[in-house]
C-alpha cells in the first residue's frame, strides 16, 4: 500500500488547515518594497507559524520606526495568547482542554473571531466550520502522529461525532464561549491570520497611516500606494505543484485577499490523491476538481474564511455561493487540459481597473 505526502516544510501543522496561508497555496506579493522614500519602512517577523511582513510607504507623522515595531510585535502577541492553539496557555488553548458546558470567559478578540467564523459556517451550511481540527488530525493533516493509510470509515464517523459550528456559542458582552459538547475543540487557524491582518491594519491606522501593505503568511491587506505613488499590487500564484509563478496580478486598491488551494498540501495512496482541505459534513478530504481560490473582500479575516468554505464547495457550488453573496472571487479548476479560470461578476469588474 503505497502512500505519498507533499507537504510545504515552512508552516506550523496546524497552519495548515484548509485555508492555506496564501504564500504558500495562492498569492504572494507581485511587488516588492516601498520604494526610495526615506519615510518609508519595512517590518518583518515570524508569528502563528509562518511569517509577516508589513510596509508603509511613508512613516505616520510622530512615529519612530523602533516604536512601531515594537506595537506590531505586541499585537501580534496578544493574537496568538489569545487564539494559538500551540501555547498550552492560550485562551484557546484553555477553552479546548475544559470539558465544562459552562460558559468560559475569553478576550473580546477571541469573541470576534469565533463570532465571525460561526457566520461563515451559517451563511455556507457548515462548509465552513473551525470546529474540525478532529478531523484533520484524523486525516494526518494535523500534530497528531501520522498514519500510514486513510482512516477507516468507523473512525471518521466517530470523529464526526465530535465536530459541528451549531455546537459552539459566542456571547459578546461579557464575552465568552460555550461548547454545547465537552470535547469540543475550537481551531481559528483558517481565520486567525486573516485577523491578524486586519489588527495590523488597525494598528496603522490608528497611528495615522494610509499606504501600507499587511500580509501574514500570505493573507494580504492593502491601502493606498507605494511611496513611488504606484498602487500595491498583489499576485495571484498559479496552482502549479512543481514550480511557483504569478498567474494574474490584481490592483485591489483598499482591500484584503486570500487564497486556499488544495495542490501543496497532499498525499497519495493507492492512485488516490487526498487534498489537505476536509469537508466537515462529510469528515472527507474534498473531492471535487476546485484547484484554488482567491477572494478579494473588505476585511482579511472574512477573506481568509470565505476562501476557506469556497474550497470546500467547489467549482459549482462555490461559484453559485460567491455570484449569490457579490463576493469577488477567481476559481482555478482542474480539466481533463489543464487548469481552467473561473471568476465572478465582482471579480472580473476588479480585474478591469
Amino acid at each position: 500500500m503505497a502512500i505519498e505526502r507533499c507537504r510545504p516544510a515552512v508552516l506550523h501543522a496546524r497552519a495548515r488547515l484548509a485555508a492555506v496561508a496564501l504564500l504558500v497555496a495562492g498569492a504572494f506579493l507581485a511587488a516588492g518594497g516601498c520604494g526610495p522614500a526615506g519615510d518609508a519602512a519595512e517590518f518583518h517577523g515570524a508569528t502563528m507559524g509562518t511569517r509577516y511582513a508589513v510596509k508603509v510607504a511613508r512613516l505616520p507623522p510622530g512615529i519612530r520606526r523602533a516604536a512601531l515595531a515594537a506595537r506590531i510585535e505586541a499585537r501580534l502577541e496578544h493574537v496568538n495568547a489569545c487564539m494559538s492553539t500551540y501555547r498550552p496557555d492560550s485562551e484557546l488553548s484553555r477553552f479546548n482542554r475544559s470539558p465544562s458546558t459552562d460558559w468560559f470567559p475569553v478576550s473580546a478578540d477571541t469573541v470576534r473571531v469565533v463570532h465571525a467564523a460561526l457566520e461563515v459556517s451559517r451563511v455556507t451550511d457548515g462548509a465552513f466550520d473551525v470546529t474540525v481540527g478532529p478531523l484533520v488530525n484524523l486525516w494526518s493533516f494535523g500534530p497528531e502522529p501520522r498514519e500510514s493509510a486513510a482512516p477507516e470509515a468507523a473512525a471518521i464517523a466517530e470523529r464526526l461525532g465530535a465536530v459541528g459550528w451549531s455546537r459552539l456559542e459566542v456571547r459578546l458582552d461579557p464575552p465568552a464561549l460555550r461548547k454545547l459538547r465537552g470535547d469540543l475543540q475550537v481551531d481559528l487557524a483558517a481565520i486567525a491570520k486573516g485577523y491578524g491582518v486586519d489588527v495590523l491594519a488597525g494598528l496603522l491606522e490608528e497611528c495615522g497611516g494610509r499606504d501600507y501593505l499587511v500580509e501574514i503568511g500570505g493573507e494580504v491587506r492593502l491601502r493606498g500606494n507605494r511611496a513611488d505613488g504606484t498602487p500595491w499590487t498583489v499576485g495571484i500564484e498559479a496552482p502549479d505543484p512543481e514550480r511557483r509563478r504569478v498567474e494574474e496580478v490584481l490592483v485591489p486598491g483598499t482591500a484584503a485577499v486570500a487564497t486556499s488551494g488544495d495542490y501543496r498540501n497532499f498525499f497519495e495512496q493507492d492512485g488516490e490523491r487526498y487534498s489537505h482541505t476536509i469537508d466537515p459534513r462529510t469528515g472527507r478530504p474534498i473531492r471535487h476538481a476546485l484547484a484554488a481560490v482567491t477572494v478579494v473582500t473588505d476585511t482579511c479575516m472574512r477573506a481568509d474564511a470565505l476562501a476557506t468554505a469556497l474550497m470546500v464547495l467547489g467549482p459549482g457550488d462555490g461559484s453559485e455561493f460567491a455570484v449569490r453573496q457579490g463576493l469577488a472571487a477567481l476559481f482555478f479548476v482542474h480539466t481533463e487540459t489543464g487548469i481552467a479560470r473561473k471568476t465572478t461578476p465582482a471579480f472580473e469588474a476588479l480585474a478591469a481597473r
